[in-house]
């Protein structure tokens, strides 16, 4: 594997390599992230939908992971782990304009990958009457409380970059899975919030016939604009660290294979 110390210095070429990218195909490799994690977020509520409780949660947590999986094997540009970007933009190794230029890009990426799917899954009539009303009930649950949300998209952000930073300790596609899995199981499990998840739920569960119930304005507010703070902050929590740690004074000149 690679140690901490290489997965840093690996990661400032992956870095330059992102933000480096022609908009358009950073928006191609956006969108596709932006599918995957919704494929993932369909899954979780199809397979979720006739349980409640925690057997729910550990259904959900079991088979949401291969959103991330799909991110990270098959290459793609994610907003949540692209807040990992903080540690080389600190580092100086990229502009601080770059970093913000590729999460605008990213973000609007994902939220179309998201939206296409959504279509695709409600009005394909994938979602049974049973799997509409979790759907709904759900994302009704996510538009209660901004404060809540924002807390909950911190902790969820700091899983993903850590399963992101753990995923390129290994240097075989074995390894990346096993790294990313747990930590995405245990933010789906414990309730945290993630902002790009959040774009498929709020999407989909709009455009089925139960929606009436639902408030599309608290549902952007405290379902998508909190968790997408909040994802940042803890995000960045994490890049910060690794920063003071891998990054700070100790800038190479080469960057080692991954």
């Amino acid at each position: 594997m690679n140690q901490p110390r290489e997965i840093a210095l690996n990661y400032i070429g992956v870095a330059k390599a992102k933000t480096s990218l022609v908009w358009y195909k950073t928006l191609i490799l956006a969108v596709m992230a932006g599918v995957f994690i919704a494929l993932a977020g369909a899954l979780a509520t199809i397979a979720g939908s006739g349980f409640t409780g925690m057997q729910a949660s550990l259904i959900k947590g079991a088979v949401f992971p291969l959103g991330l999986i799909l991110v990270v094997i098959c290459g793609s540009e994610l907003f949540t782990g692209n807040c990992l970007l903080v540690a080389p933009t600190l580092n100086k190794d990229i502009k601080a304009t770059a970093m913000l230029k590729n999460w605008g890009i990213v973000y609007i990426g994902n939220f179309i990958g998201a939206i296409i799917i959504a279509v695709l899954v409600v009005y394909g009539q994938a979602y049974s009457d049973s799997v509409v009303i979790s759907a709904v009930d759900l994302v009704a649950k996510k538009s209660v409380n901004f404060g809540y949300a924002l807390l909950k998209g911190i902790l969820c952000n700091m899983l993903v970059c850590l399963a992101v930073w753990a995923a390129m300790a290994s240097k075989n596609v074995t390894g990346k899975i096993l790294a990313v899995y747990l930590p995405v199981f245990a933010f789906v499990v414990c309730g945290f919030e993630h902002s790009i998840a959040n774009m498929y739920y709020i999407m989909a569960a709009f455009m089925t016939s139960a929606s009436g119930g639902l408030n599309f304005g608290y549902a952007i507010l405290n379902g998508l604009l909190a968790p997408t703070i909040g994802n940042i902050i803890g995000g960045g929590l994490i890049a910060v660290a690794y920063f003071a740690t891998y990054f700070k004074q100790n800038k190479p000149k080469d960057s080692v294979e991954q």
